[in-house]
């Protein structure tokens, strides 16, 4: 959620993948996102084929990439962050043609973590928390085992 946010606040058109249309309302309204799609409705893909710039992948489970490197443009970057432990697959001609670049990202230096703590203070960007009691704390674990957790 703060990517979309701070991506936002930097002023670029930002489109919300998802798997299920669950999230949409808080992408469009609380978070500020420009565009969501559902990843499933193939329609809607093909609508916005070659039409992004990049795409940062959060998914943190295997995962198709074609459908994703089909919507990014000539040149156009995906970007993964999700941490998987299975080989990429993806289609070669795909990323060729289309000079598309697979690029992975997991952490900026302490330099650019202090830039963008300052960005975000500037913008007054916050991340979007679930405070709870110390004796819920078994159960906020339990829950966080299950991925039953949003914006850990």
């Amino acid at each position: 959620h703060m990517g979309v946010k701070i991506a936002k606040a930097m002023g670029h058109h930002v489109t919300v993948i998802s798997s299920s249309d669950k999230k949409r309302q808080e992408a469009l309204e609380h978070l500020g996102a420009d565009d969501y799609l559902v990843s499933s409705d193939s329609t809607r893909m093909q609508e916005v084929a070659d039409s992004l710039d990049y795409i940062i992948d959060t998914v943190p489970v295997f995962h198709p990439l074609e459908p994703y490197l089909s919507l990014l443009r000539l040149d156009g970057k995906l970007i993964l962050m999700g941490v998987i432990n299975t080989p990429l697959q993806f289609l070669t001609p795909v990323v060729m043609l289309g000079r598309k670049t697979i690029t992975g990202s997991f952490v900026g230096s302490i330099k650019e973590t202090e830039e963008m703590l300052e960005f975000c203070k500037e913008k007054g960007l916050s991340s979007m928390i679930e405070v709870v009691k110390m004796d819920y704390v078994n159960k906020a674990l339990e829950r966080l085992e299950k991925n039953d957790v949003r914006y850990r």
